[in-house]
């Protein structure tokens, strides 16, 4: 198992990203009473491991977009363990293609948690390219709340993403190339 990195949850960070949930809240793709808080806590730890700064997020007002330039962070709450899936709704997937996507798995005692407390590992577990999402195969992963989820998604499990530590690389090569094609 390769080391993840992973950056620790503030009751800071937790209550401007329970602040801003009810802004960016998306109801039709709700999978849990977190869902949309885990989301923002995923782009707030994002944003600590890549920019050193956690307030240098765009949650709430980047709505239909990307989470940052060029990069779309996924983000759930459940145990850590390097089994666990970047999912890509499908329907998601066909609609925007941003060049990257960050898992970030929030560190919880239940898959059927219903809180995040403050001190709680945020893993910012790897990337993948949105050609590589789309060559992912397809599955329903079924809700939390039990059953089918009624929709699927392509799926690339953790221990099969880009490491984290080579996206600075990475994406600053694809900044680069798109700022000679302007």
């Amino acid at each position: 198992m390769r080391e993840v990195p992973f950056v620790i949850l503030t009751s800071e960070m937790i209550d401007d990203a329970t602040r801003l949930v009810p802004a960016a809240a998306v109801h039709r793709t709700t999978a849990s009473k977190i869902d949309t808080l885990t989301g923002h806590l995923g782009e707030l730890a994002f944003a600590q491991y890549f920019f050193g700064d956690w307030q240098r997020h765009q949650v709430g007002q980047n709505k239909g977009e990307a989470d940052f330039p060029d990069i779309e962070v996924k983000t759930s709450a459940f145990p850590f363990r390097e089994t666990l899936n970047l999912l890509v709704r499908e329907d998601y997937a066909k609609k925007r293609k941003p060049p990257f996507y960050v898992q970030v798995i929030v560190a919880v005692d239940s898959p059927k948690a219903d809180r995040i407390k403050a001190g709680a590992l945020a893993h910012i577990c790897g990337y993948a390219s949105a050609d590589e999402i789309d060559l992912g195969p397809l599955k329903d992963f079924g809700s939390k709340f039990g059953g089918r989820g009624g929709y699927r998604c392509h799926y690339i499990m953790i221990r099969d993403l880009h490491p984290i530590e080579e996206f600075n690389d990475a994406y600053r090569r694809h900044r680069a190339s798109q700022s000679g094609k302007e």
